[in-house]
């Protein structure tokens, strides 16, 4: 027996790993190495369009419509590309426009176009879900399959030659660009040692612009068009720890196709021969040769066999199995050492010398007692602990080492202790009792008692620790829990625990608790001029007066940076709330003394008041911070009492964020056009873009009712964004069709500081091909009052190129001759406010008509808004007023109603409408 145990041994390793599955593990790890030694270039006849990065920058948010794709198509077809092939999902129908051009385009290239489809998993768990191209699509192209296996461990390795949908079976989308029949064929392995990298690739809009050094590369070339940029999240991980595109993927799996590389697992009876070769040479050679000779033997076996394996891999499309091989040698070579080591003297000797190391370098104390008691073994942690050495304590009595209980109890019982450990799981009982060293010093210590029956009686022994450091950390730690470490003053969570309590307590009594919530205005100046060791000292000063203030009646806690509360119990406040509140608040107006500066520091103040302004500790931080929030804005350096009409307005702009979130995600926001006429004939100059928000539930929503929120959040400059691009789309359909009508666009101040507004304006108009002179953008003071410098020559370029800026609601800012003087403008807009008293306000006229008299004489077009009969439409004239807007001409409309009303006529007077 003891003969074939290694044999025996590599038996039970073999079967333990066939069972288990993990030769299939190693099987793929092997494989995986040896395409990463024969990296290989592909062959460059598969070219793949990326749908990138810069390609959704400048089309825009993916999907895009399909009439792009039908401009591709043709742009492929003119290059001469042989076949394409579309990772790209066209089972749901949109814009029947687009739909119409993209059927178009699959019918003028001849039917050369391979579309996908894909089996989707059912949510519910249910059968899974097939996608295929609508119909219109198919008849006028080649189906084929874009699913893949995935693997357990969530790589991609082999590939099918089709898969049945339905009732027919479909061909997978490389199999039919690479020219191959399905023939119900199994998977393949892709080759993966072709170089991903190595693969042709081309960004979708340099194509679609018809980039001539871009086309070139794509004659006589096999084309794959899909996502590749991270944000479309078509993924898939492959061997050797990389990630690759959808698109790229399907491209890797023609290549394999076109190169005769459609790997596939050799059969396992090499594999069952190499294995038998193994077993035979160590059973013939196990007695009759040195256990360094076996063991170079294997070696040799297991590196010739991977050799042999990896030169078969890189000529012939085949996979040689070499895992249960290498798993045999790994259990000879294991069965060697274990035939080689003695394990018992070994662990024996381990054992003996981690005891001794863990007895002699114990930090903590290690002493031993007879059954009296008495000290028998003392190790050097207990000479650090307590000061004796071992000459002096062993034989003298445990008790030697405790100190005299302060309240006269008794010192703790070793034997107790010992015998109570012997009744517990693990066989030791923890204690704590007060230390005495050598020199009279006593000290918390924590004692692990246990005891065994020995040769000489009961014996007890006793671990040792100092725990006089530990017990101040956790002073310390409770300490800096509780407080804030700058001021000494309360902290949140203490402040909470003090509040929950006094609610408690006023729940009982029926009374009231009030929190104030104190912010400091104008501490962010003396932090960014002093620095922040001025700051602190401040925030330090702060802390005092408001103990002074409330004199021990309030708990008073610091809640961050600049921010601090005070928590009262209202029966101890010998005053209304609001006067409470105003007293703390007005006891800012003396000077603050920090350090050698005195400091005028204010303070709003948030009052929250149990019940009324919340039921719980949570509910009073929370509304005071609004009602905090409120003072700042609208009563700095007072205070303002928490109302529900408060939360309610902030409930109802998040309520609106939502929605609005919501509304950029469904394309519920329209643009209406509202026309701009020459005021002396009422001929169509041009339109004023204005967005308008179609509500699924409440319908159309006032813009002055959701445009001050987007203002002021995220979404600001994709909005303006999408608003831009749809106007000057529109403005390009119309100038198309014969109408050079002027589009305005109002902008918001998010384009202006997110990037470089001049360039994307440029990148759009070469995108739709609009004529510049026929965007107008309106700029208001806000906009120009954020770093003037640039702004400046930011619209200098704008101009440039063409484009007219316009200054919006003229009159109503603070400095807006200085900006007619600064900025390029071409012109200035009246505001209504101006307009609409003109003829029964003689101050109004007078504004308007200096107004006009003063853009004459700079050069600038005058556009009045906010007419609204042709009694003030002819006083503007008179004023010399070349144009105008208002109810008057016609009220902001859609597209379509605005082609029927004003350009369907062929250029119509405005005035008619």
């Amino acid at each position: 027996m003891k003969r074939y145990r290694p044999h025996i041994l590599v038996v039970i390793a073999l079967a333990i790993v066939l069972s288990t599955g993990w030769h299939g593990s190693l099987r793929n790890a092997l494989t995986d190495l040896r395409f990463a030694w024969q990296s290989r270039d592909a062959s460059g006849n598969v070219v793949v369009v990326a749908i990138d990065a810069p390609s959704i920058d400048q089309i825009g948010v993916w999907p895009w419509p399909r009439r792009l794709h039908a401009e591709l198509l043709r742009r492929l077809d003119a290059a001469g590309a042989h076949d394409v092939a579309f990772d790209v999902d066209f089972s749901t129908p949109s814009d029947p426009a687009s739909d119409e051009a993209f059927v178009g385009a699959l019918r003028e290239v001849g039917g050369s176009t391979i579309l996908p489809s894909f089996k989707q998993p059912a949510p519910n768990g249910g059968a899974a879900h097939v996608n295929r191209p609508l119909r219109q699509f198919s008849n006028q192209s080649w189906p084929a399959v874009v699913n893949v296996a995935v693997e357990s461990d969530g790589l991609v390795r082999r590939y099918p030659f089709g898969e049945k949908l339905g009732d027919a079976l479909m061909p997978s989308m490389a199999v039919v660009l690479a020219g191959q029949d399905v023939n119900r064929r199994p998977l393949f392995l892709l080759d993966f040692s072709i170089r991903a990298a190595s693969i042709p690739a081309v960004s979708y809009v340099d194509v679609l612009r018809g980039d001539t050094a871009t086309l070139g590369k794509l004659k006589d070339k096999k084309i794959v068009i899909g996502a590749t940029a991270l944000e479309l999240g078509d993924r898939f991980s492959v061997p050797n720890g990389k990630i690759i595109s959808g698109s790229i993927l399907q491209a890797l799996a023609a290549e394999s196709i076109l190169q005769n590389r459609m790997l596939r697992w050799t059969s396992d009876i090499g594999m069952i021969l190499g294995l038998g070769a193994i077993c035979l040479l160590m059973m013939s050679s196990w007695r009759r040769f040195a256990a360094g000779i076996r063991v170079a033997i294997l070696v040799a076996a297991g590196v010739a066999a991977e050799l042999v394996a990896a030169l078969v891999q890189a000529r012939w499309p085949l996979v040689i199995d070499t895992s249960l091989f290498h798993i045999a040698i790994i259990a000879y070579l294991t069965a060697i050492a274990l035939d080689e080591i003695d394990f018992r003297s070994l662990f024996g000797r381990i054992a003996e010398s981690r005891f001794h190391r863990i007895a002699m370098s114990l930090g903590d104390g290690l002493v031993c007692t007879d059954e009296e008691h008495r000290i028998t073994v003392w190790n050097p942690g207990a000479s650090a602990i307590f000061g004796y050495m071992p000459v002096e304590i062993i034989g003298r009595p445990f008790e030697t080492l405790c100190a005299l209980p302060v309240d006269g109890g008794a010192r703790p019982s070793m034997h107790d202790a010992a015998r109570q450990a012997l009744l517990v799981p693990g066989g030791a009982v923890v204690v704590e009792f007060e230390g005495r060293r050598k020199n009279g010093e006593t000290f918390p210590v924590e004692a692990s008692f246990s005891g065994w029956q020995g040769t000489d009686g009961f014996q007890y022994g006793a671990i040792l620790r100092d725990i006089s450091v530990r017990k101040r950390e956790a002073e310390r730690i409770r300490y800096l829990a509780e407080h804030d470490a700058l001021t000494g003053l309360a902290n949140r969570n203490m402040l909470h625990a003090g509040l929950a309590d006094l609610i408690s307590a006023a729940e009982r009594r029926s009374s009231g608790v009030a929190l104030l919530v104190l912010g400091l205005d104008g501490f962010h100046e003396i932090n960014d001029m002093l620095g922040h060791s001025a700051g602190d000292l401040v925030l330090r000063a702060v802390a005092e007066r408001l103990r002074r203030e409330v004199d021990g009646q309030a708990v008073v806690a610091r809640l961050s940076g600049d921010e601090f509360a005070i928590a009262i119990d209202c029966a101890e406040v010998g005053e209304s709330i609001a006067a409470f509140a105003e007293r703390i608040a007005q006891a800012f107006e003396a000077p603050l003394a920090a350090g050698t500066r005195q400091h005028r520091v204010g303070i709003s103040v948030g009052v929250a008041v149990y019940p009324e302004g919340g039921q719980t500790a949570d509910d009073l931080l929370s509304n005071g911070h609004l009602a905090l929030s409120r003072a700042k804005a609208t009563r700095r350096g007072s205070h303002v009492i928490f109302e529900s009409a408060i939360r309610q307005e902030l409930e109802n702009r998040l309520t609106l964020e939502s929605e609005l979130a919501l509304a950029v995600e469904r394309g519920e926001f329209e643009l209406f056009y509202q026309p701009q006429v020459r005021l002396i004939d009422g001929g169509l100059v041009g339109a004023e873009a204005l967005i308008r928000w179609r509500h699924p539930v409440r319908g159309y929503v006032s813009p002055g009712e959701f445009m001050p929120v987007v203002n002021t959040s995220a979404l600001s400059e994709r909005i303006a964004n999408w608003v831009m691009e749809t106007a000057c789309r529109q403005a390009r359909a119309w100038e198309l069709s014969g109408n050079n009508v002027r589009v305005a666009i109002n902008l918001s101040p998010s384009q202006l500081q997110s990037g470089d507004l001049a360039h994307s304006v440029a990148a759009l108009l070469d995108a739709t091909g609009l004529t510049p002179s026929l965007l107008e953008i309106e700029v208001t003071e806000d906009i120009l009052l954020h770093d003037e410098r640039r702004v400046l020559a930011m619209f200098k370029r704008i101009q440039e190129l063409g484009v007219r800026v316009l200054f919006d609601d003229f009159g109503t800012g603070y400095a807006s001759l200085s900006y007619l003087k600064k900025f390029p403008l071409d012109g200035l807009k009246i505001d209504r406010s101006f307009v609409f008293g003109l003829l029964a306000n003689s101050d109004d006229a007078a504004i308007v008509g200096s107004t006009i008299g003063l853009s004459k004489q700079l050069g600038l077009t005058v556009v009045a808004e906010g007419i609204e009969d042709e009694a003030t439409a002819d006083f503007l004239v008179s004023m010399g007023c070349e144009e105008g807007q208002g109810y008057f001409f016609g009220r902001p409309m859609p597209a379509e109603a605005f082609d029927r009303q004003f350009l369907a006529a062929g250029h119509k007077a405005a005035s008619a409408a």
